[in-house]
């Protein structure tokens, strides 16, 4: 794995929706995690989610190197979706950010067509949308507010980049894990593109509304990188 997609997977790794009594309700949040890499501090992730008014959020990342790995990697990594809510379900309408390449990427969300275009890559998207097709961060803002409705979907479509890619979600059981704001009570559950090697693994509190407050990024038995959350404040 080279090193500037350390902080690029930092978007498929975590994102939040602070949801109560009622899963559908989302609330404003800002919550920083730290990253290793390897076993090595390699990065501070901001998630923040916005409402927009008119059921409509903007749920944006910001990530950054630390020690070592400034001399690395970008002196920051954007990642940004806007989507709003239609009869309790996340539609994308946006989503801007960057690759590992520090190409810009910006997909826009035509469900009328049931068409996503833009650029990635250096070239043009078009690409058709399946019945619940997500961005990188829509797509985890989606599947938290499921596992917190207790309908956990197995399968969902990802519009990453330039390619329109199947993930399997599985819910694994629950933990008891300690943090920056204490021993939580966790959920868990794992995403994973089909047919690929690679799984991540994600512990989501419930006290906190299915806030996420680790994830890991695991190949085979090993783990390439984690993130623990450092502090959170609900809006």
């Amino acid at each position: 794995m080279r090193l500037p997609e350390t902080l690029l997977a930092l978007a498929l790794l975590v994102a939040a929706s602070v949801t109560r009594a009622d899963p559908v309700d989302l609330k404003p949040f800002r919550a920083t995690y730290g990253a290793e890499w390897k076993g090595m501090s390699a990065a501070s992730a901001t998630f923040e989610l916005r409402s927009n008014g008119n059921d409509t959020y903007t749920y944006e990342s910001v990530n950054k190197p630390r020690g070592l790995f400034r001399m690395a990697l970008p002196d920051s990594l954007l990642q940004s979706s806007t989507f709003r809510m239609i009869d309790g379900r996340v539609v994308p309408i946006s989503f801007r950010g960057s690759d590992e390449k520090e190409r810009p990427v910006e997909l826009n969300f035509d469900w009328s067509r049931k068409r996503v275009t833009g650029q990635a890559k250096g070239h043009p998207v078009d690409l058709e949308l399946h019945q619940g097709s997500q961005d990188p961060m829509s797509l985890q803002i989606a599947s938290l507010r499921a596992l917190a409705a207790g309908n956990l979907v197995e399968s969902v479509w990802l519009v990453d980049s330039d390619k329109l890619k199947e993930y399997e979600l599985r819910r694994e059981g629950t933990a008891q894990i300690d943090t920056a704001l204490g021993r939580l009570e966790t959920v868990i559950y794992t995403s994973k593109r089909a047919g690929g090697d690679r799984l991540t693994r994600t512990w989501v509190a419930p006290a906190l509304g299915y806030l996420p407050v680790k994830a890991e990024r695991i190949r085979g038995n090993k783990v390439e990188f984690s993130i623990l959350i450092e502090s959170v404040d609900q809006g």
